[in-house]
């Protein structure tokens, strides 16, 4: 199958690229500067948000993947219009390539939580070019995942930029939830997407195995590199404030947009990896990626019953109750 991947040097591209290739695919890789590419994927030189750019690079393919996307974490160079301008815009320029080459398939890299009407820029934007996709000609497949980390990610790496170590302050004590999934098993899910007819006209909302505040994954991430993180919380009020001045400050990791996104959670409703034949014990966990312990039980109503129900049936007894 030819396939060409649109961001395909980018995070996710870059490692979806050789998943190809090694399926037995010819691969082109699409972006405004390839750069160095992985054996045996040719390189494409186009920008998404210009139709007369990448039409010429779309012809002679079998399918589209689309992953060309701004970060949600950072606001982007030229504001947040830019989401628009490059979700929507760059999908909607993507998918007329694809409907005038006369493409077999095309598979849309969304976002959890993509809705139209929604709270952010980017999930409008990213809620917006679903609607492009799903409304058009073709044979498409989305997929909206959770945070992605891995090698070369910056997930881990935007967390202990807003949350320092030591003392650590945090919007709301840190407690938006997050369901981190490694690239390396996503993009076997993707791969099989555009192999498979089943997966046509499906949306995929995909996480990882385990859910985690933003505080657990600071605590862990800074535990990883030997240090402490005491979470100090901070009025949602008090930081929507905060945050909306410092957004202005060059290299500050948070604006206005991004604080709004603190507001609600990053988790599936119903993990859809078993469409693709997975459990969360096939999947990478967050705290064995960074090389250390799960992160310590949580005081839960609904964990403390069943704890002491198993001890009580395990001794028919009472005795006191060892929490790891």
């Amino acid at each position: 199958m030819q396939i060409l991947v649109a961001g395909g040097t980018g995070f996710i591209g870059s490692s979806l690229c050789p998943e190809l290739v090694d399926r037995g695919h010819d691969v082109t890789a699409l972006s405004r500067s390839p750069g160095e590419l992985p054996a045996d994927v040719e390189p494409a030189v186009g920008d998404v948000t210009e139709y007369d750019s990448v039409a010429p690079a779309v012809e002679g393919h079998d399918l589209v993947i689309n992953l060309v996307a701004l970060s949600p974490l950072f606001e982007p160079r030229g504001g947040n219009r830019k989401h628009e301008e490059i979700h929507r815009g760059g999908t909607e320029n993507l998918v007329r390539a694809a409907e005038a080459a006369d493409i077999d398939r095309f598979l849309q890299m969304s976002a959890l939580g993509a809705d139209p009407d929604g709270t952010t820029h980017y999930i409008r934007a990213k809620g917006r070019a679903e609607q492009v996709v799903a409304e058009s000609g073709l044979d498409w497949v989305i997929f909206r995942p959770s945070v992605v980390f891995g090698d070369g990610g910056e997930f881990v790496s935007f967390t202990k930029k807003l949350a320092p170590p030591y003392l650590t302050p945090l919007p709301g004590g840190g407690k938006t939830q997050f369901q981190p999934i490694h690239v390396d098993d996503l993009v076997p899910m993707l791969a099989e997407a555009v192999e498979t007819d089943a997966h046509v006209g499906s949306r995929y909302e995909i996480g990882g195995p385990e859910q985690l505040t933003l505080a657990e994954v600071a605590r862990l991430a800074h535990r990883a590199d030997g240090r402490p993180a005491t979470v100090v919380p901070v009025p949602m009020s008090l930081a929507g404030v905060g945050l909306s001045v410092a957004g202005a400050i060059p290299g500050f990791p948070m604006g206005r947009d991004q604080y709004k996104s603190l507001k609600f959670d990053n988790t599936t409703e119903s993990n859809d990896i078993t469409a693709f034949g997975l459990s969360n014990a096939d999947l990478a966990t967050l705290p064995g990626y960074l090389g250390i312990s799960a992160p310590p039980w949580r005081w839960k109503p609904t964990n403390l019953k069943r704890a002491v129900s198993a001890r009580w049936a395990r001794l028919g007894r009472y005795q006191y109750l060892t929490l790891v």
